[in-house]
């Protein structure tokens, strides 16, 4: 079976994901977080996408995207997971040693309405979740944090959000997501199915050709 096709459209809004190879550390120390948001920098100048939420785990990574012309997301991560890979071989001197990632990253398109803030919070929380800190704001190596500072540090990252924050917004983030919201948005990671209410999901999936993510899998029941 071939891969399902990606989504990538202008004005889309996205969350993608990659992981280290058999789920390794690919951020060793601080030094590697702050080499990889200067890579994430150097893309935005370089491709049509824009950044809304993101958070850097020590093995994988997660962001929110906005690609603002056709193939932008894809353009911007393929160029921001080589240069990465090149960058960490040459700087540990692992080259010939094997995969940094465990494949292409992972994606799936959000509807702009709270089912977006939904994933920002599972984003934003991600470290929260982890056991890595005791408030979601207190992990340098995401959204929230970055978004607090006044102005923003550099490297420049975030772009406005396609919808306004909710109220107390970092208590909302440092609130769990409910069961059914945690399972919804993992769907959407190991399918690739599109995050929002049913109506969008079944407009959106056949616009972009998602059908197979949204069909339940295996074997359809025999008719008796």
């Amino acid at each position: 079976m071939g891969r399902p096709r990606r989504a990538d459209e202008a004005g889309g809004i996205y969350h993608a994901l990659n992981r280290g190879n058999a789920r390794g550390t690919i951020f060793h120390k601080p030094e590697d977080f702050e080499a990889f948001e200067r890579i994430l920098a150097e893309g935005l100048e370089r491709y049509a996408c824009r950044i809304l939420a993101y958070q850097l785990m020590p093995s994988h990574w997660h962001l929110v995207l906005q690609p603002t012309e056709e193939g932008g997301m894809s353009n911007f991560l393929r160029w921001v997971s080589l240069t990465h890979t090149m960058r960490s071989h040459a700087h540990y001197r692992t080259g010939g040693e094997g995969h940094i990632y465990q494949g292409r990253f992972k994606s799936f398109p959000v509807q702009d309405d709270e089912h977006f803030l939904v994933v920002c919070r599972y984003v934003e929380r991600n470290a929260l979740r982890a056991g890595l800190v005791k408030r979601a704001e207190d992990w340098r190596w995401g959204s929230l944090n970055r978004w607090l500072d006044d102005p923003e540090r550099l490297p420049h990252l975030l772009s406005p959000w396609p919808i306004p924050r909710a109220p107390r917004w970092v208590e909302r983030v440092n609130t769990p997501l409910t069961a059914a919201e945690l399972k919804a948005v993992r769907t959407s990671v190991n399918r690739g199915s599109p995050f929002g209410g049913e109506t969008w999901v079944q407009r959106i999936s056949q616009q972009l050709n998602l059908q197979s993510t949204i069909r339940p899998r295996g074997r359809p029941k025999k008719e008796s």
